[in-house]
């Protein structure tokens, strides 16, 4: 479906991959069912903004997959392979939403922007927040430029990195615990407060190119399995050796304070690691950065043992940056460069443009002057 205000001047494309923004009750529960042309129908279009939409998929967030996320990887590259085109919205269910966001700001590189939103009230509904997200995302995606991919929710604009669903059912869903917002929409205004700051972007995997969700068999794209084990007050190495016994190329390990868990852990770590495994520590705690402080399993023991600490990155957005430094072209049978390319994504982010208006009232300009 294409629609138009009068005199529209911006081309958004609208990817509507399923979510509660798209969710209808079917008799027990709710789940994705709407198309995208009926998720954007409930929408007003900001001034000046053309749509046209693409139905992607449609699926509950919970069960999206590699192969989903890549896919839309494609999807987006393969969009904005048209000039005409001046930003993309996503519409994506919440639960997943931070690991999709992140995995395709690894990978963005045009100054044009991805907007991710959802909704936490379903479909339909008359105290629906989907609509208000929807075009508080239309109105950012044809207002910035050089930010990255996006998750604009509940009047804030956030950066994919870092941000994460910080609440289970309130509208203000999406936070970074461990940094500002990066700005807010309203009124048909956008003021960004801060640059985003992102590693240099990584090409298209050729996973990308050839992921298809729910093939299965010799149709599937293979993809490297990557696993998140939780440390505990009882933890022990079983569940880690276990993951590397399915096959796990990667592994996440979340740990308890800045980075810590027990030397039987750390010595599952080596051993993994000698194997080839990828291993990176996060942690169970909300926010702040992770630190070489404790030996006796803690973090000294870790990063000597051979994982790398992910900083601020919690557990699911850093399984995506363990997974794209497996996917990256060159990394297939090479621990050691899959590693150095982690470490970059994890420690190596550069400071991006300033940020560049390019329609609607904001206050991008205040912040680029200071930048």
């Amino acid at each position: 479906m294409k629609r138009t205000n009068d005199g529209g001047t911006r081309r958004i494309v609208v990817i509507s991959t399923g979510g509660t923004i798209a969710s209808r009750w079917q008799g027990t529960g709710y789940a994705a069912d709407a198309s995208g042309d009926d998720v954007l129908a409930t929408a007003p279009l900001p001034e000046g903004v053309t749509v046209e939409v693409v139905d992607l998929f449609n699926v509950n967030s919970s069960r999206m997959t590699a192969a989903h996320q890549l896919a839309l990887l494609r999807t987006v590259q393969e969009t904005f392979a048209d000039p005409g085109v001046d930003g993309i919205v996503v519409t994506h269910g919440t639960d997943t939403l931070e690991e999709t966001a992140f995995l395709l700001d690894l990978h963005h590189a045009d100054a044009r922007p991805v907007v991710l939103t959802g909704a936490q009230r379903p479909f339909g509904t008359g105290d629906g927040d989907g609509p208000g997200n929807l075009y508080d995302a239309l109105q950012v995606a044809a207002t910035v430029r050089e930010l990255g991919v996006l998750v604009v929710f509940d009047g804030r604009v956030h950066a994919a990195r870092g941000t994460v669903k910080t609440r289970t059912l309130a509208a203000d869903a999406f936070s970074d615990p461990s940094a500002d917002r990066l700005g807010r929409v309203g009124f048909s205004r956008v003021d960004i407060e801060r640059q985003p700051e992102r590693p240099a972007p990584l090409p298209l995997p050729a996973a990308a190119r050839t992921a298809t969700p729910g093939a299965t068999g010799p149709d599937a794209t293979p993809l490297p399995r990557v696993d998140i084990v939780t440390h505990h007050s009882d933890g022990d190495p079983v569940l880690f050796r276990a993951a590397v016994a399915a096959g796990a190329r990667g592994i996440v390990l979340e740990a308890t304070g800045a980075g810590n868990a027990t030397p039987e852990i750390a010595a599952a770590v080596a051993d993994a690691v000698a194997e080839g495994v990828l291993v990176a520590v996060s942690t169970r705690v909300p926010s702040g950065p992770l630190a070489e402080i404790y030996t006796g399993g803690g973090a000294v023991d870790l990063v000597a043992a051979g994982a790398l600490l992910t900083g601020t990155l919690r557990p699911a957005q850093a399984r995506i940056a363990v997974l794209a430094a497996l996917l990256a072209d060159g990394s297939a049978g090479d621990p050691a460069r899959a590693a150095g390319l982690l470490r970059r994504l994890l420690d190596g982010p550069v400071r991006a443009e300033p940020a560049l208006a390019t329609g609607g009232s904001r206050s991008a300009s205040a912040v680029a002057a200071r930048a």
